[in-house]
């Protein structure tokens, strides 16, 4: 079974109503093996706020050192956002393999008269797949209510109800003691069990969970937990949908809760910058935390993640988190596992200037929510881009937001998507006057960025459909391929997901110019079916595909999904396609401009489509910007896996950059901690009294005190950076790519270069086993996310520097897989590191540890023949050889 066949069956399971129980779960996962007995999960229920606080939860507990399952609804770009192993997507192989399954069965069923929804199949695939990654610890957020969702067919170990609100009113109840009663059902005996709620809400948690004899954690915060989630809008059969929310939790003055003292007492400290705020705890865990999440609501969010990530880990048994050690063990994860989690859609900064904002909002009590957020910021007029599903409360919605100078009505590629219409006269009726009516969402928000002033701000609101649209416009990247013949071809089709029929059809018109996007469906048609006109050869793959060589003309964005699309043709072609799409509107005056700008084919240029990685655009004073650059490793360690000890004392470090320099060296890295597998953390003031003396040190060497050789930091502590920074460091090289908000902050403010590495564990973790689909289009997406935190942070993209990551958390094959095809990097417009120097990756080809030299020169000139722009090496004489030997039979002319 392919991809495209398994999400579509997916897809259409959602014609089928809910039910209340969980019997059609519990049957289908007993017809599994029951992959949940063994899996040790947390749930967390509530009426806003779960998302988040699953999302914070799970990153605590990974900074634990635990491996995590997340299960989330909805998605925004694919459906396998979803369901989550330790960050990395479930793969579209394992969803077609879990589909082929399941589906006689699930057939069977709904022939009977007894279907499955779409939320009952997605929540057992996603226990199945845990089950089969073998994670220590599963966190479900629970669709709607509690009691009878699908995912209450696990037994948790710990849980949580964020809080209540009137949501659901005809599922869950006209009451806010009815809803809260549903929603705590999720207790179990001796399962700890954390709420935010108060009043009515609390008494009725407390009863029920005393009921069931689970213990219950009170935390407080500044006004009730929620405002991201809403409820969620997605799946109409109960897996998050929308309803009928009126507002925060009800609180009922007559009912004390004085007797139950919060564990934590949340403040808000504000925005830190802008995409971080501070909270503070009092209580357990006390101290002062940062999180990705700014707005008041989500101090409330991160004391529960708090407390419940807390009592997870002591029901796992994964020490004593009460005193000692393993309280500063569990709040040093707890302080890093909150910076990290980030939490895409929901109140998203994506640009400064102008201000840009994504968020779902979509209902009075969200927008609420998200305008007493957007008060946090100065801005001087907003511009609104909304989009709503019909059967929301567009009036109550639009009344909520704030005041706006202009607003663009439009329209999600769905069905049950609002005429843009209707949301215009609700927007006129609510104050704007300035409202026009668009269809497309991204050019809705080209439009509105466009009449916008670098200070003012522009509001996407109103669906997580439209966000997803407009993040997809908004982070498109187009890829570029070198293919060589057709097995290459052939090859390139199927990693972009295009059935056998459609790949047998056009791998022949695939040819060295050939490049690859994401698009919804029907724009992935579009195009493909453009370029063909004008001469050129596109296969679409994923939910867009048709697997019989056909072309599909409307519809395709099932369940929000974009699909690849492979497109190949002359420059000439290339050219015609571009002009076409200008004028076709729907969006895709955007795809012919990133087109155009990715493949070099501005009008009237010959331009070169085919050219290599970026290499360092604007940073003309850089040793990268003009050919392959040679960065040595100088690591003064004792423990380095290659090097080990070489350099540790300061005068074998001097000696050593000597060394380099005499080689010709052009950046000197140097590292005082060892990454390798199941190396031991460095204490931050160990690291800094490592590199510092041995920055002072090299600095002093005379190509290095006059400019002509840079000296970089490996390293992925703030404080170190700083440290190297003011020791005279010129680059940051963080084998985390800057996953620590402070990190960001530390190399925005020093204006320096970055390298931004891809990495799943650092150290690296030899236990951990990250499945990727194509592991370079993964991994390149992943750097995607990386690169937008950076640009938002005021890092200057000019000077970042990516590293596709070799050794970290990929498999040999797909060691190899990234350094022949690093080319593809130039999809992010950085110039490309790579890191390859005698890795284990060598293994694959019969060498071990200390017979791995000619191996590393071979992949040095590889790297460089394949366009990288540094290669970090420990041999520096034979790989500037390498890289100096490719550079001539590149451009003869070049040596003299």
């Amino acid at each position: 079974m392919y991809y495209h066949e398994a999400a579509n069956f997916l897809f259409d399971l959602r014609r089928f109503s809910v039910k209340p129980g969980t019997e059609r779960i519990e049957a289908l996962l007993d017809r599994l093996g029951n992959p949940e007995a063994d899996l040790p999960c947390v749930q967390i229920a509530g009426s806003n706020g779960k998302g988040s606080t699953a999302r914070m939860v799970e990153s605590v507990l990974r900074e634990s050192g635990l491996s995590v399952g997340l299960y989330t609804s909805p998605h925004l770009a694919a459906l396998t956002e979803r369901i989550r192993v330790d960050g990395r997507p479930m793969t579209d192989a394992a969803v077609a393999d879990f589909v082929e399954e399941a589906k006689p069965w699930l057939v069977e069923r709904a022939a009977a008269g007894e279907p499955l929804t779409f939320f009952e199949v997605i929540t057992a695939m996603a226990l199945h797949d845990f089950a089969r990654r073998d994670v220590d610890v599963v966190v479900l957020e629970v669709g709607l209510g509690g009691e009878y969702d699908a995912t209450s067919a696990v037994d948790p170990v710990a849980t949580a109800v964020t809080n209540v609100s009137l949501e659901h009113t005809a599922v869950l109840g006209d009451t806010i003691g009815e809803i809260a009663r549903t929603k705590s059902r999720i207790a179990r005996a001796d399962a700890p069990m954390v709420t935010a709620c108060s009043g009515e809400a609390l008494r009725v948690v407390r009863e029920v969970a005393g009921e069931a004899g689970a213990p219950v954690t009170r935390v407080t915060g500044p006004g009730g937990a929620g405002g991201d989630d809403a409820g969620g809008e997605d799946d109409a059969d109960g897996g998050a949908a929308e309803g009928d929310d009126t507002g925060d939790e009800v609180d009922d003055a007559d009912s004390p809760d004085g007797d139950l003292d919060p564990a934590i007492d949340a403040s808000y400290g504000g925005r830190v910058s802008a995409t971080d705020a501070e909270v503070t705890f009092a209580g357990e865990s006390a101290g002062t935390y940062r999180i990705p999440l700014v707005g008041r609501h989500q101090a409330t969010n991160a004391a529960v993640a708090a407390a419940l990530a807390r009592r997870t880990l002591d029901a796992l048994d994964e020490g004593d988190a009460g005193d000692g050690e393993a309280v500063g063990s569990f709040d040093r994860a707890l302080a890093d596992g909150l910076a990290r989690a980030t939490w895409p859609g929901r109140f998203e900064v994506v640009d400064t200037g102008p201000l840009t904002v994504l968020d779902g909002a979509h209902n009075p009590a969200a927008c609420a929510t998200l305008a007493e957020t957007l008060a946090e910021y100065d801005y001087a007029d907003l511009h609104l881009v909304y989009a709503a599903m019909h059967d929301k409360d567009h009036a109550g919605a639009v009344g909520a937001l704030p005041a706006a100078e202009t607003a663009i009505a439009c329209r999600p590629a769905l069905d049950r998507a609002e005429d843009p219409a209707v949301l215009a006269a609700a927007l006129r009726s609510g104050g704007v006057d300035d409202v026009t009516e668009g269809d497309d969402v991204a050019d809705a928000v080209a439009a509105a960025t466009d009449r916008a002033e670098e200070d003012d701000c522009v509001l996407v609101v109103g669906s997580l459909f439209a966000v997803a649209e407009a993040r997809a416009a908004l982070y498109r990247t187009v890829t570029p391929k070198s293919v060589d013949g057709p097995a290459d071809a052939a090859r390139a089709l199927e990693r972009g997901g295009v059935p056998p029929a459609d790949a047998a059809r056009a791998r022949g018109g695939v040819d060295h110019r050939t490049c690859s996007l994401r698009l919804r469906g029907d724009r992935a048609n579009r195009v493909a079916a453009t370029l063909r006109t004008v001469g050129g050869e596109a296969a679409v793959g994923g939910v867009g595909a048709t697997g019989d060589g056909g072309d599909v003309d409307g519809g395709g964005s099932a369940g929000g999904e974009l699909s690849p699309v492979t497109l190949a043709g002359s420059v000439a072609e290339f050219r015609e396609l571009c002009d076409r799409l200008e004028g076709a509107g729907g969006g895709l005056a955007g795809v012919a401009a990133d087109l155009r700008e990715r493949l070099g084919i501005g009008r009237g240029s010959a331009g070169d489509p085919a050219a290599g990685v970026a290499g360092a655009a604007g940073a003309d004073d850089y040793p990268w910007s003009d050919g392959t650059a040679v960065m040595g490793v100088l690591n003064v360690t004792p423990d380095s896996f290659h090097d080990g000890g070489r350099h540790e004392g300061l005068a074998d470090a001097v000696a050593g950059a000597e060394r380099m320099v005499e080689a010709g060296v052009d950046v000197i890295d140097v590292g005082g901690e060892s990454t390798r597998p199941g190396a031991e953390a460095v204490p931050v003031t160990e690291e800094i009294a490592r590199v510092v003396p041995a920055i002072d040190a090299v600095r002093e060497v005379p190509a290095v005190a006059d400019g002509d050789v840079l000296v970089s930091v490996d390293t992925r502590k703030p404080a170190v950076a700083e440290a190297a920074l003011e020791a005279g460091a010129d680059v940051i090289n963080d084998v985390t790519g800057l996953e620590d908000p402070r990190m960001r902050e530390v190399v925005a403010d020093a204006g320096c270069p970055v390298v931004v590495m891809h990495s799943v564990d650092a150290p690296v973790d030899p236990d951990n086993d990250p499945e990727y689909d194509d592991v370079v289009a993964d991994v390149i997406a992943d750097l995607r996310e990386r690169l937008a935190l950076a640009d938002v942070a005021g890092i200057d993209r000019d000077r970042v520097i990516v590293d596709p990551g070799l050794g970290f958390g990929k498999s040999a094959a797909e060691n190899f897989e990234l350094l022949g095809r690093v080319d593809e990097f130039a999809a992010l417009g950085c110039p490309v590191l790579v890191g390859h120097s005698y890795k284990s990756l060598y293994d694959a080809v019969g060498l071990g540890p200390d017979d791995r030299e000619h191996a590393t020169v071979a992949a040095t000139a590889l790297a460089a023949e394949r366009g990288a722009d540094l290669v970090r090496v420990h041999d520096v004489a034979e790989n500037r050889a390498a890289v100096d030997v490719v550079a001539a039979a590149t451009d003869p002319e070049r040596p003299e």
